[in-house]
């Protein structure tokens, strides 16, 4: 009858380890006289990744190369096709947040407005830039900016010529 060990026998023979390794923290509960041997599994299977795991690792690394190179494509605006290569170019000022004072600004900045220029070059040179705003738009723009004392008007009714002011 003493061959067979008391639960209480059993239990002091259990063993809990906590273990932390290469950001991994597990922890093992088994009998005293297998600790080292399961320890050394534990370690083995940190340290020696499954086939499974090396193969989702190619996948996520193949799938972040194929991320970099889009990411790439759309930085440069250029997009393959099995017509060649496709420049991509932002025409809407909506897309932009470009508004049509904000950009007859930009042109006064830029010292556009040093000679005189028609409502119709003013027109055209923002088409020019890829921005087609209705010519009313350009024109209520332009006369606010005349009102607030940015630019000048000269001329006659539906013949304005726009100049920058000089102080």
């Amino acid at each position: 009858m003493n061959d067979i060990p008391s639960p209480l026998a059993a239990q002091s023979d259990e063993v809990k380890i906590r273990l932390k390794h290469k950001g991994w923290e597990v922890e093992i509960t088994c009998a005293e006289n297998k600790v080292k041997e399961v320890v050394q599994n534990v370690l083995n299977s940190i340290d020696h990744p499954s086939p499974l795991d090396e193969k989702n690792a190619i996948a996520i690394g193949e799938l972040q190369n194929q991320f970099e190179n889009i990411r790439m494509l759309l930085d440069s605006n250029t997009i393959p096709s099995s017509k060649g290569v496709i420049k991509m170019e932002r025409k809407s000022p909506h897309k932009t947040g470009m508004t049509c004072r904000i950009l007859l600004e930009t042109l006064w900045g830029e010292g556009y407005f040093v000679t005189q220029r028609l409502l119709a070059e003013i027109h055209e040179e923002l088409m020019r830039r890829g921005y087609s705003y209705d010519r009313t738009a350009v024109s209520h723009s332009l006369t606010d900016m005349v009102r607030e004392g940015i630019i000048v008007r000269n001329g006659t009714a539906r013949n304005y010529l726009y100049l920058q002011k000089t102080t």
